[in-house]
């Protein structure tokens, strides 16, 4: 059967594990293939071929809910569920989503791309299902590294609490996105080693069987004895103490102990877990040997020998490097500074910084909110927490953000990576809420660098500042090349630009969208158009005197943002003006409209939401007629 011919999973209801391994070996193929011209996550689904064979083997999706945390992993998945033929437009403009979507397949029950959800969706489920009485199955797979956030902890304890009949899978690979960290983690290493309890507590059980009129004191007895076996040769049951049937550790590459789990499984009351040992990138020698993560999520490689393929627009460092160095080089004079990851040590370019200090960076494990108030809690011991951390991650600490550190006005620096559209992985990665959710808050400064080396002064800025937090935005991706200064250079705060001057109108705009307004200032010249092009660097605190100045003169004001526009820049601005009186003053804004943007190349998804060039030269045009005529203001 060609992949391309799956509409369903069915079919694999008759396979033999003969013929399942050969199936699995076709779509490890394809995978490698089709990733290796499309880019994607590689690694993790390499590493769940088995297990998702088994999975919609032993359960009947739709019907059954098979529900995947983080989703990078379910392009198995995708393939038996009708998908195969579309993986030529995986992660592209219109193309097949990355991660599950509802929208596609009726076989993707949850949505996703944040870690930790799945078990309390599994819940949600089951609770339903059982108010409606039916007999559907629920199955949440969850990795190791996911297992570590705070909600599937906080979900775990509710599952063992109700006792609702409902099975984890957890998928343990030992490495998420980064080698994964913290007690939890050990706990699962001593899990993997202990077989022997497993084994000695079944030959227990077929023991106590033999024995006639079983029941009273003896039955107790020999459940004491069981609980004793179990803390002699595992060091804390950790799942069964919550309340959970423990199953495993077992192969995950393996059919017939999946098969025997899983049946077994849906057979026990009450909440399961299966813990399912798989390796990452199998199948794939280069992502096999990868200790690093890199194989996680890949661009384009040469499958012979796994080299990437760099795009050939890359011309200056990576803007996540570019804070890394910075940070790098001013710990060295200064052992304040302490950085914290949640687990994105290789994404954020943290690594070498984390070699030469490695005291000094703190990688928590998916635990967002942990460490935003770990960084509060630093802070108030007069240390300089620098936070690195994803914008679409960032939103998952925001109470803390707002509770632990604004509030308490502490000098709490935020790298704030991926700021902005990031492309590919689509709607649950933009980056474009944190003005908004950051902007309200009282005592926070926000600012973004117009390229690589005003983003290092940035960085060498905020470290500085003692008054209180302080957000620093960086976009995905590398810099234009632009010569990178020797020495460091403090910012002043709510500091602007004048990057071009004009008497006609004004265009207000920070990071990733300054080369499109300098390019409409080019091409308004041309029109005889005077424009002046603003680097509002600080979105908060306002340039005053700057902004005063341009409100003074009339000059309508375009403002661009590569971020939502509902609480935005921009927002702000015409906040500003409004507040200030000066109401005749001509305002248009751009930026993300108020919609989840899906998945594609950055320039594919700018010109479909008409943040281009010459859109900003057609807005400027509009504002500059409206002006001239007389007193018409709309």
């Amino acid at each position: 059967m060609k992949l391309e011919d799956i509409q369903n999973p069915q079919f694999l209801k008759t396979y033999s594990n003969e013929q399942l391994t050969m199936l699995a070996k076709a779509i490890r193929d394809f995978l490698i293939e089709k990733l290796s011209m499309t880019g994607g996550h590689l690694g993790p689904n390499l590493g769940v071929v088995e297990l998702t064979l088994a999975l919609h083997k032993e359960f009947d999706s739709p019907k059954d809910k098979i529900i995947w945390d983080v989703g990078h992993q379910s392009y198995v998945h995708k393939i038996l569920t009708g998908r195969a033929d579309q993986f030529d437009t995986l992660r592209q403009f219109k193309g097949l989503c990355g991660f599950p979507k509802r929208i596609e397949s009726e076989h993707d029950v949850w949505e996703t791309g944040h870690s930790s959800t799945s078990l309390s969706a599994a819940m949600g489920m089951a609770i339903a299902r059982d108010l409606k009485g039916t007999d559907d199955k629920i199955i949440a797979v969850i990795g190791d590294g996911a297992l570590t956030g705070g909600m599937a902890l906080e979900a775990l304890n509710h599952i063992g609490h109700e006792q609702k009949d409902l099975i984890v899978v957890l998928n343990d690979n030992e490495m998420s996105i980064a080698p994964n960290v913290g007690a939890l983690h050990n706990v699962l290493g001593r899990l993997r080693t202990a077989r022997k309890y497993n084994k000695a507590k079944e030959e227990l059980e077929s023991l106590v069987r033999k024995i006639p009129a079983f029941g009273g004191k003896l039955a107790s007895t020999a459940e004491r004895v069981k609980d004793s076996l179990k803390y002699l040769l595992v060091s804390g049951m950790f799942f069964e103490e919550l309340g959970f049937t423990y199953l495993g550790p077992v192969n995950g590459h393996d059919f017939e102990a999946l098969e025997d789990n899983l049946k077994y499984a849906k057979k026990t009351k009450g909440p399961v877990l299966v813990h399912v040992l798989t390796k990452k990138g199998k199948g794939y020698a280069p992502a096999e040997m990868d200790a690093t993560g890199n194989w996680h999520g890949v661009g384009q490689y040469k499958i012979e020998s796994g080299e990437s393929i760099k795009p050939e627009k890359q011309t200056g460092p990576s803007y996540s490097k570019v804070v890394s160095d910075t940070l790098q080089k001013i710990s060295r004079n200064d052992d304040r500074i302490v950085v914290i990851t949640p687990a994105m040590t290789v994404g954020s370019k943290l690594v070498d910084y984390g070699k030469e200090f490695p005291d000094r960076l703190i990688d928590v494990g998916i635990a967002e909110q942990h460490a935003t108030t770990l960084a509060a809690g630093l802070a108030t011991q007069n240390m300089k927490p620098v936070l690195s951390i994803y914008s679409t991650f960032l939103q998952r600490g925001y109470d803390q953000l707002v509770h632990d550190v604004a509030r308490q006005n502490l000098n709490v620096v935020f790298a704030v990576d991926r700021a902005g559209l990031v492309g590919a992985d689509g709607e649950t990665h933009q980056g474009v809420f944190d003005i908004a959710f950051m902007r309200n808050l009282p005592n926070m400064v926000i600012m973004m660098g117009k390229d690589e080396n005003e983003l290092q002064h940035m960085v060498y800025t905020a470290i500085q500042y003692n008054n209180g937090p302080i957000a620093v935005r960086l976009p995905r991706g590398n810099g234009s090349g632009v010569p990178m200064d020797e020495e460091f250079e403090t910012i002043p705060i709510g500091s602007w630009e004048v990057l071009k001057e004009g008497n006609e109108a004004a265009i207000l705009t920070f990071g990733t969208t300054i080369p499109l307004a300098l390019k409409a200032w080019e091409i308004l010249a041309k029109q005889g158009i005077s424009v002046k092009v603003i680097n509002a660097r600080f979105i908060k605190p306002f340039d005053e005197e700057l902004m005063l100045s341009l409100l003074n003169e009339g000059l309508p004001i375009l403002t661009i943002e590569e971020a939502v526009l509902q609480g935005g820049f921009g927002s702000a601005v015409l906040e500003y003006i409004h507040d200030g009186g000066f109401d005749h003053i001509l305002v248009d804004r751009m930026g993300i409209p108020d919609c989840f943007i899906e998945h594609g190349s950055v320039d594919k998804l700018l010109n479909e939401i008409d943040l281009t060039t010459e859109a900003a030269v057609e807005r400027v045009k509009r504002l500059v007629n409206r002006k001239t005529k007389k007193g018409l203001l709309t």
